[in-house]
């Protein structure tokens, strides 16, 4: 939301801007809930990390984690700056990930292994240079969207096929955070000139980033249950410090 303050970063030339006021608590942060919100995204997709290092999981796990903190990282410096290159450094890994999401989710069933990387690798590189020529607006989230979606089918299938109470607890929280978090994401865009008149903002973009935080460490956890589980590694659900789910594996001696 624009305003008149001083700044560091010089003008806002990002196609989007957000419901909170624009270098109110710092004149080096544009919008600042909307860049510290993304803490909470680093510190669990960290402990996701670790897991996955510790326990010996596939590398695609890691980079999965890896990917959330990268993100999570340039959504940061986009919300600190407000400036269109950072822009573009918060929307191209989103869509990274969601390929790296779906080459996870469908790669145990396609047959022909090297085509799907190949070509979700040519497809984000391919996105990468559009992108840092065109600006898309609406049409990228059109298009996040629809990645979103291609995950679904094969999702709700290992949901269906989970057995576990704990496993399905996370596709449930998962979609909660999911849930709860598009709301605070339209309510934050719709209703922006209502919610600066409040005496208090809810500020519904940063409850966003803190709940895709946890959607995204619901989500790595339970694919990693389900990758688990079709190894036939013997997959538990635990928890660290009481709350954290994790996925504790017991490989045997020939894996």
């Amino acid at each position: 939301m624009a305003d008149d303050i001083s700044n560091f970063w010089g003008p806002v030339t990002s196609t989007k801007e957000w419901c909170e006021l624009n270098y109110a608590r710092s004149s080096y942060i544009a919008e600042f809930f909307n860049t510290i919100s993304n803490v909470p995204c680093i510190i669990l997709a960290l402990i996701g990390l670790v897991n996955a290092l510790r326990q010996r999981f596939e590398k695609r796990f890691s980079i999965l984690h890896i990917s959330n903190i990268i993100l999570a990282i340039g959504s940061m410096i986009y919300h600190a700056t407000l400036r269109q290159m950072q822009q573009q450094g918060d929307e191209t890994p989103m869509v990274w990930e969601m390929l790296l999401y779906i080459y996870i989710i469908y790669s145990p069933d396609w047959h022909y292994k090297s085509t799907m990387p190949t070509f979700l690798f040519l497809y984000g590189a391919a996105f990468a240079i559009l992108h840092s020529q065109i600006r898309f607006g609406i049409g990228f989230m059109l298009h996040y969207a629809l990645l979103c979606l291609l995950c679904i089918p094969r999702t709700y299938k290992y949901y269906i096929h989970t057995e576990d109470r704990s496993a399905k607890q996370l596709a449930k929280l998962y979609v909660a955070t999911l849930l709860v978090g598009a709301v605070c994401w339209l309510c934050d865009r719709l209703f922006c000139k209502d919610i600066s008149r409040w005496y208090f903002n809810p500020q519904g973009h940063a409850l966003w980033h803190v709940l895709m935080g946890f959607n995204a460490y619901f989500t790595n956890t339970f694919l990693m249950y389900c990758r688990a589980q079709q190894r036939e590694w013997n997959p538990k659900i635990k928890h660290c410090l009481g709350f954290f789910p994790y996925v504790k594996i017991h490989k045997l001696k020939a894996q």
